[in-house]
């Protein structure tokens, strides 16, 4: 049976490590941020960091945004327990890209200047558009903050070795995990309002540097541990996940066969289509994505960065295939959902066990946490100052300059207002990242990632490729998009009616599916179509402009 926490002695030293290698990490990341507030003179440099970063830097960065706590921690853990259903979501996330790729990023750079309304609002009335695309914007990244924050909470507990009954200086598991969700707020909250764009990006990119380094380490050891023979690392895993042969193959999770129960059969199986389109559509419809595109100097180097993002998510992707089965393997099941039921602490478990079995006892297990532990914190504290930034930049750029100022603010009291933006985003995402840390964060993710695409991606893509779309289109598609998804969400099994929802004691639920991806992605492109069609509205002139502009980049900011 393998251990599931350590000693004493070694858990004290666990603690202090990774205490310290945490506050490495911060004082350096600290130091970034203090650095780039002093080159962070204009709103270019607030919002686009000075449009001065390479092909390779943007897409390292775009990799340290988009391989979040619900890549390293969420996707390992659900591979750990549901094994072939898990790799679902690398699958999803890495196609994505191409979507993003061929329809999103080279039109988006050309087009737009420092948010996604940039685009939406070029051809349309300027104040409705801007305000519901802020709107759009921040829902979607509060769905994703909150995955993060779960993700940190779940980690620290396992940290410092908090299990029911047990307490770290005076709080319980519970407590504990609500203070770290304050702690990492309100370092997301300095990073942005600090640094801006500039920081944030030098801090994800050194974070992408950590995380690629600490999974190949991880990964090395796994393979090591089978003798680089796959088939029995599968075999291992498959035997301690308490699901046998089943375990590698579909149907553990999504599209599970119910006999005699032809309804629940049917609805799991479109709970699975409805992930798969989330998953591939949402990324190019993800604000604190589209933001960085705007980062690099030419439509060509965003071009770039996507390639380089998507060689480097990809290969990460990879590693989790070996982290979740590894952790299923090395660590069991059991042991997983002993400490997390949604399976989150999986791979600072695995790194544990891999520490105890190469570093030798105790001790070894206690560095390897340590140093897997720093890295996943690394990760958390990075996607969460992107999506801050994101959220915040749209306030203040969208809906206070362009909305409530009519374009008359100067750049010193936008990014004032971006500031404040962030402490208000942060603190809404604090409180409500407190009721969800029953969910798996690849899941929660994959919530935002169908909030996006429901809402988002089919106004993106009217904009840029249909003559006709109008404002009433893009209200009618980003406003019923966004509230179907969001509805949908609120009376599916993720809120109420499940052992593992926000409100396990409360059941409101109607909508079968935990994912609305399937019903509200039709819908967001329906009402954009219906929103067009019965406005009489057009502007031929102007469609034709932003066509030249987003092709060639003619006139692009």
């Amino acid at each position: 049976m393998t251990p599931q926490f350590l000693a004493a002695e070694s858990a004290a030293s666990s603690r202090s490590l990774t205490i310290t290698l945490f506050l490495v990490f911060v004082a350096i990341t600290l130091g970034i941020t203090i650095w780039a507030s002093r080159q962070t003179k204009t709103a270019t440099d607030f919002y686009a960091g000075g449009r001065q970063f390479s092909g390779f830097q943007n897409g390292m960065a775009i990799g340290g945004d988009y391989m979040s706590a619900a890549s390293f921690l969420g996707i390992a853990g659900i591979i750990a327990l549901y094994g072939y259903d898990g790799f679902l979501y690398s699958i999803g996330f890495l196609v994505a890209w191409l979507v993003a790729l061929l329809l999103v990023a080279e039109f988006l750079r050309n087009s737009g200047r420092f948010t996604m309304a940039d685009v939406l609002a070029f051809r349309m009335r300027q104040r409705p558009v801007r305000t519901a695309a802020s709107v759009s914007t921040i829902v979607v990244s509060i769905f994703y903050l909150i995955a993060q924050m779960v993700g940190a909470g779940a980690l620290v507990s396992l940290l410092l070795g908090i299990k029911p009954g047990t307490t770290f200086l005076g709080m319980d598991a519970g407590t504990a995990k609500v203070a770290t969700i304050i702690l990492v707020g309100a370092l997301m909250i300095t990073y942005v309002t600090v640094g801006g764009m500039k920081g944030t990006t030098y801090v994800q990119i050194v974070k992408a540097f950590m995380l690629m380094g600490g999974a190949l380490i991880m990964v090395i050891m796994v393979l090591a541990s089978y003798k680089f023979n796959l088939s029995a690392l599968l075999g291992d895993a498959a035997a301690q996940s308490g699901k046998g042969s089943a375990f590698l193959e579909p149907g553990l999770r999504y599209g599970v066969e119910t006999a005699g129960d032809a309804a629940k059969t049917f609805y799991s199986k479109m709970d699975l289509l409805s992930l798969g389109l989330a998953l591939v559509l949402g990324t190019a419809g993800l604000p604190h994505i589209l933001t960085r595109f705007y980062t690099v100097p030419t439509s060509r180097i965003a071009r770039k960065s996507v390639l380089w993002a998507i060689a480097i998510i990809g290969t990460f992707y990879l590693f989790t295939l070996a982290l979740g089965f590894g952790a299923a393997a090395l660590v069991g099941g059991a042991d997983i959902t002993a400490q997390d039921k949604a399976g989150n602490t999986a791979a600072p478990q695995l790194a544990q066990e891999l520490g105890i079995k190469y570093l030798g006892g105790d001790t070894g297990g206690a560095i390897m946490l340590a140093v897997i532990a720093a890295v996943a914190f690394a990760t958390i504290l990075a996607v969460v100052a992107g999506l801050t930034l994101a959220s915040s930049s749209s306030l203040a750029h969208d809906f206070y300059a362009s909305v409530i100022k009519r374009g008359n603010a100067s750049e010193r009291d936008e990014v004032r207002v971006a500031r404040f933006s962030a402490l208000l985003i942060g603190a809404v995402a604090i409180a409500l990242s407190i009721f969800a840390q029953s969910l798996n964060v690849a899941f929660l993710v994959a919530l935002a990632f169908a909030v996006a695409a429901s809402a988002n991606l089919p106004a993106i893509l009217y904009s840029l490729f249909w003559r006709r779309f109008n404002t009433s289109g893009a209200l009618w598609s980003i406003y019923g998009g966004l509230i179907s998804a969001v509805v949908l969400v609120f009376f599916s099994p993720v809120v109420s009616g499940s052992p593992t929802a926000m409100f396990p004691n409360q059941d409101w639920h109607f909508f079968p599916l935990s994912n609305p991806g399937i019903i509200s992605i039709p819908l967001g492109f329906f009402f954009g179509w219906l929103g067009t069609v019965i406005s009489k509205e057009t502007d031929p002139e102007k469609y034709a402009e932003l066509e030249v502009r987003s092709v060639t980049g003619h006139g692009a900011h």
